[in-house]
């Protein structure tokens, strides 16, 4: 498949009153053409500020881009000046962020927020960009697109908003969407129902996606493959179902296991990861995770692992994949929890059992 985003060897720091903190450390990565890569992991992990960093929204100072590159669409990002990043935002890449209240301008109508995307990078008039506006408000499900064009953020409601901030993102038909957490705020039922959007927009668009979150079940329903992010790192990277059915990192398994269940039959504790991540601004030594790796060995602690390949799209950064580490199983709670999710999966998923 064709790349449309490759992110080498990002790297990307804030300095703070109490030090330098390196937030993104080392981050390379690729998206296809019509592709959706979702990046999870805890807060804290980079995720947000990997995808910021893309449209290059971070503030600078405090924030910089130490080194790596961006290619998109054939172009470094990194070395665009701020003028001409305008004219990729909004056009090229569009954003949905998690709050659409402090995204979408509360003094202008949602109709006229679509409307200035499309003078400004399709140079519509007014007119089409009118009825292009009430199309695209149409697109994403919003009733009485008519009436609503006319109508400011305030007057919507959570679930509507979101609708509205992604026809915004998607006025200008860009190659790339980055959607950062965009569910977060809404109940579950409005959250299935933006998911389900987002995945016939895909299919109707074209559209590349990178989706934020650190809900393991939303990844699950729109994702091609996943990258999971640990302080500032990728841990672990594969197609969703290497990463759901096959983890390897046990920061992964960490995830898998805190899922909560719906499973009126499952009575068992929800499981966490003990400990909180590593301070930023001192990096530890070794595996980022170590201190919280119930498998952790002598060498986590002195070196970092190398991302080892497990198949060509499945790799992860853990020293459990040497030749010469122990055999380590992942915990029961994850293997409950892949017995589950094989129960309704086409392909017989096989779960070893400890010894």
């Amino acid at each position: 498949m064709e790349k449309l985003l490759e992110v080498k060897n990002l790297e990307v720091s804030f300095q703070t009153y109490g030090g330098e903190v390196q937030a993104v450390r080392g981050v390379s990565f690729h998206l296809n053409k019509g592709e959706t890569l979702a990046i999870v992991g805890e807060s804290g992990s980079g995720k947000s500020v990997t995808s910021q960093t893309i449209m290059r929204l971070i503030p600078t100072p405090p924030g910089r881009i130490k080194n790596g590159q961006i290619i998109f669409n054939g172009e470094d990002l990194v070395k665009k000046t701020d003028k001409e990043m305008e004219a990729i935002r909004g056009k090229d890449i569009g954003m949905i962020f998690q709050d659409p209240m402090t995204s979408l301008n509360p003094t202008m109508k949602v109709g006229h927020q679509i409307m200035e995307v499309l003078t400004k990078h399709l140079k519509m008039d007014k007119s089409a960009a009118k009825e292009r506006a009430i199309e695209l408000l149409r697109l994403v499900g919003i009733p009485m697109p008519e009436k609503r064009v006319n109508q400011y953020p305030h007057e919507f409601s959570g679930g509507m908003r979101q609708r509205a901030m992604i026809a915004v993102a998607l006025a200008s038909n860009p190659k790339l969407l980055i959607a950062d957490e965009p569910t977060t705020a809404l109940d579950v039922t409005i959250q299935a129902q933006i998911l389900e959007l987002m995945k016939d927009l895909q299919k109707k668009t074209g559209t590349s996606i990178i989706f934020i979150t650190h809900d393991l079940g939303v990844v699950a329903n729109v994702a091609d493959r996943v990258a999971v992010m640990y302080a500032g790192k990728i841990v672990e990277m594969g197609t969703v179902d290497e990463i759901f059915y096959d983890p390897r990192h046990p920061y992964t398994w960490g995830l898998l296991a805190s899922m909560p269940s719906l499973d009126s039959d499952d009575k068992s504790e929800l499981a966490a990861i003990p400990g909180s991540p590593p301070d930023l601004t001192n990096p530890p030594k070794g595996d980022g995770f170590a201190p919280r790796n119930p498998y952790a060995m002598k060498i986590d602690f002195e070196l970092e692992p190398p991302m080892f390949k497990i198949s060509d799209t499945h790799y992860a950064a853990t020293w459990l994949l040497h030749p010469d580490a122990p055999k380590v199983e992942p915990p029961e709670a994850v293997k409950k929890r892949l017995r589950k999710l094989s129960s309704n999966y086409p392909q017989p998923i096989i779960v070893k059992e400890s010894e």
